[in-house]
């Protein structure tokens, strides 16, 4: 077997760049292997060769995605690779969302195979799960000598053109493809055995896993309003003029929390969105329209709600990961449970 050319796609962290400060990096093109290409070149031994490594900043990536994609992709092409390695991302957002878009744009443009690895609830996974194998890894980078073997497998099975097993055979995410097959006994069968594996509370696997949804059950209705405290919170990225705390336009890594008590209605010259998943030139023109502070200032005045709570939190629900999702709103509750906030309106896009 002739060995394989591979190129490996990094954010600015692993790429040596530099840190947050650094995320706006422009594509550029690196000869040979570079950060974790180093423990990828050890796995794979001498059947392939990482000739190339690109790096791109996951700001200027997520905020430029068609450009950064067609960049990426004309930089892959000058190392004329049979395959492309992304990542591994774990569950940082922004970062598996672009490792996703490239994976996407070789599968499509250079009809090679990618591989990646990502935590199953990045947002990255779920959009482009169908376009590379993607290594189930651990939500952090902690998990990185675990990742790098699975990573490597995949690559060596597709550089030999060996026939992949079931993911949880091989480690890698369910990609939604579905293969058909013989199975030795009859459905029915199957599924009688099963609902006695179940009756019995002996452990069994569904043929069909079904998607699992979070249920949150409806706090007890406010008995009455006008004396209440109420706060804004928003998902919509509405934030001061500037974005202070550069929260991200998507798979935000933060959120922020801002003072609203000497300011009596949002417009152009004290707030913006950081939103980057819709046109912004309305919200911007009037963020009210997004987070209602003019209509809260009115309710309050006409004694329909009690006060207003002095902040409003605000992140970027644009391809943040329901893991993230669920931190910053255990932080928030906590803070507006400790300020005795007995409602909250809550906005989106």
């Amino acid at each position: 077997m002739s060995k394989k050319r591979v190129v490996h796609y990094l954010n600015q962290f692993y790429g040596g760049i530099g840190g947050e400060d650094k995320a706006d990096f422009k594509p550029e093109a690196r000869d040979g292997h570079v950060g974790p290409g180093m423990a990828l070149k050890a796995e794979l031994g001498d059947q392939v060769e990482i000739v190339g490594t690109v790096i791109c900043g996951d700001t200027y990536f997520g905020e430029n995605i068609e450009t950064a994609s067609k960049q990426v992709l004309d930089l892959i092409k000058g190392f004329s690779p049979d395959m492309v390695i992304a990542g591994p991302a774990f569950n940082a957002g922004r970062y598996g969302v672009a490792c996703g878009a490239v994976a996407k744009i070789v599968s499509e443009e250079l009809n090679i195979p990618v591989v990646s690895g990502m935590y199953p609830e990045n947002p990255g996974a779920e959009i482009y799960r169908t376009f590379a194998y993607m290594a189930e890894t651990t939500n952090a980078a902690t998990g990185m000598k675990k990742a790098i073997p699975v990573m490597s497998k995949l690559v060596l099975k597709l550089a030999k053109g060996e026939e992949f097993g079931t993911p949880e055979e091989e480690g890698y995410i369910p990609r939604g493809i579905r293969k058909n097959y013989f199975e030795k006994e009859r459905g029915s069968k199957r599924a009688v055995e099963m609902l006695v594996r179940k009756i019995k509370g002996e452990p069994f696997v569904t043929e069909y896993p079904m998607p699992s949804f979070d249920r949150v059950m409806p706090n007890a209705q406010v008995k009455d309003m006008s004396k209440a405290k109420v706060a804004l919170v928003t998902s919509g990225g509405i934030v001061p003029y500037g974005n202070p705390d550069r929260i991200e336009s998507s798979s935000a890594s933060k959120y922020g929390k801002y003072d609203l008590s000497k300011i009596e209605k949002l417009g152009p010259d004290n707030s913006q969105t950081a939103h980057g998943g819709y046109d912004p030139v309305y919200a911007n023109a009037n963020t009210n329209r997004v987070l209602p502070l003019d209509v809260m200032r009115d309710l309050v005045k006409e004694g329909v709600i009690g006060e207003l709570h002095n902040y409003w939190y605000a992140t970027v629900g644009n391809g943040t990961s329901v893991a993230n999702a669920k931190a910053y709103a255990s932080e928030i509750a906590q803070e507006l449970k400790e300020a005795n906030v007995q409602a909250v309106i809550l906005t989106s896009t």
